[in-house]
């Protein structure tokens, strides 16, 4: 990605925090097998700063939308301090998303319109229980908050587009619950019945971020646009993009 390219993906920006829109198909660090990263082109944002920032948190490769970025090293120890995408739990490794329909493009199969997925041992299983509280006993997170859209396949004919919020943050959670759940996301080629080539992408995006940066202030709330690929289905599912 060019310089130019990377800066303007950027949607936030204080002294603390910047928050980019991650393109869908692009890795955000070097793997083991490097090649291109989203994290080569940091460099260009440090807008004044000696370092460049560092990543937050991760999105998948084939995920687009919100990634946050801390501008220091100060910021990063905050950011990591508000504890926004794990949760302690003595029972083990538990995994919890939260999610609810917003459109349909056929109502074939009758379902809740909300509900909870919740898995231990790293999320290989999933319970269903709509309309609950967290099933488990310790308080919900109080930093940031990260809401996913996703659009899922019941049938060839039978599209859904849901809000996800991971409460907790394991690998591949939204994608392993969806699956599990039998309603695999659109475009994945791991966990749903996608072709890994020439298939109509991953339709998983970050919508939106929610972090109490500071103390005194409404909570920040930043929003990625819908990413090109994922705006048909979503338009069948009654989506308007915003005037």
């Amino acid at each position: 990605m060019t310089p130019e390219g990377i800066e303007c993906r950027v949607l936030y920006r204080d002294a603390l925090m910047i928050v980019i829109d991650k393109p869908a198909g692009m890795a955000v660090h070097r793997g083991p097998k490097g090649g291109a990263s989203l994290e080569d082109g940091f460099d260009e944002l440090r807008f004044g700063l000696p370092r460049a920032p560092a990543l937050a948190h991760r999105l998948d490769r084939d995920t687009s939308g919100c990634l946050v970025l801390g501008r220091h090293r100060k910021a990063l120890a905050h950011l990591g301090a508000l504890c926004w995408w794990m949760k302690p739990d003595a029972k083990g490794l538990p995994a919890l998303t939260k999610w609810r329909v917003l459109g349909r493009a056929a109502r074939s199969v009758a379902s809740p319109l909300v509900g909870e997925a919740a898995a231990a041992g790293g999320g290989r299983g999933v319970t269903s229980n709509p309309g609950a509280k967290t099933p488990l006993p310790i308080p919900p997170p109080q930093g940031g908050r990260e809401q996913q859209e996703a659009m899922h396949q019941k049938h060839d004919k039978d599209f859904t587009w849901l809000a996800l919020e991971p409460v907790t943050g394991r690998t591949h959670q939204l994608r392993v619950h969806c699956a599990a759940k039998g309603w695999p996301i659109v475009g994945d080629a791991i966990y749903g019945s996608a072709p890994r080539y020439g298939g109509p992408g991953l339709h998983l995006h970050a919508a939106e971020v929610v972090v109490p940066l500071y103390p005194r202030r409404e909570p920040i709330r930043v929003t990625a646009p819908v990413p090109g690929h994922m705006r048909e289905l979503l338009a069948a599912c009654g989506w308007k993009e915003a005037p």
